[in-house]
């Protein structure tokens, strides 16, 4: 069973993501691209789903899972009733909404350990201030053939580069160790 408040968790833990009330009702978006909508009361909520699918997914459990307002079956969307799903279910589709508005690049990086998607959140924001805490002191990056030691020297190659996220990271202490791509 999952809320409206776990949805928000999962979803503006992911980089881009932001939250707008419209018209009354909260909805997490990409840019101006909506992945996911609540009911005024949030007990159900709509989401990005390949509509090429959607017949399926209603079709495995009706009673969690339907169909959007006909206004809207143009769209790729479906809907489902929040107390329904478990969890790890809703996880799984939330973030599956989230790639379908975001680039390929992105896509591995709610898979990464933890610091790794909030790290890049803040490098792609341009907030060096936060991402600092989350890197390691004798950080490990390599990004092709840039190879640096240190989290004063990474940061100030990154404050002048654009780099796409990590392909792998290590943790140590709860700090990204070693960054790599």
């Amino acid at each position: 069973m999952t809320d409206a408040d776990a949805v928000r968790r999962v979803g503006l833990a992911l980089p881009r993501s932001y939250e707008r009330e419209v018209r009354g009702r909260w909805k997490l978006r990409v840019g101006q691209i909506v992945y996911v909508a609540f009911s005024g009361d949030e007990l159900s909520m709509g989401f990005g789903f390949p509509k090429a699918e959607r017949a399926g997914l209603i079709a495995s459990d009706p009673e969690t899972f339907f169909l959007p307002p006909t206004s809207d079956l143009r769209y790729q969307w479906v809907c489902a009733h929040l107390p329904r799903l478990d969890e790890q279910e809703m996880r799984e589709l939330v973030t599956d909404a989230w790639r379908m508005c975001t680039p390929r690049m992105l896509h591995d990086l709610p898979d990464l350990p933890a610091p790794a998607m909030a790290a890049y959140g803040f490098l792609d924001a341009g907030e060096y201030g936060e991402l600092r805490p989350l890197l390691h002191p004798y950080l490990h990056f390599t990004d092709r053939d840039v190879s640096l030691r240190g989290r004063s020297n990474v940061l100030d190659w990154l404050r002048e580069h654009r780099v796409k996220p990590p392909t792998a990271v290590e943790v140590r202490d709860g700090q990204i160790y070693r960054w790599s791509r």
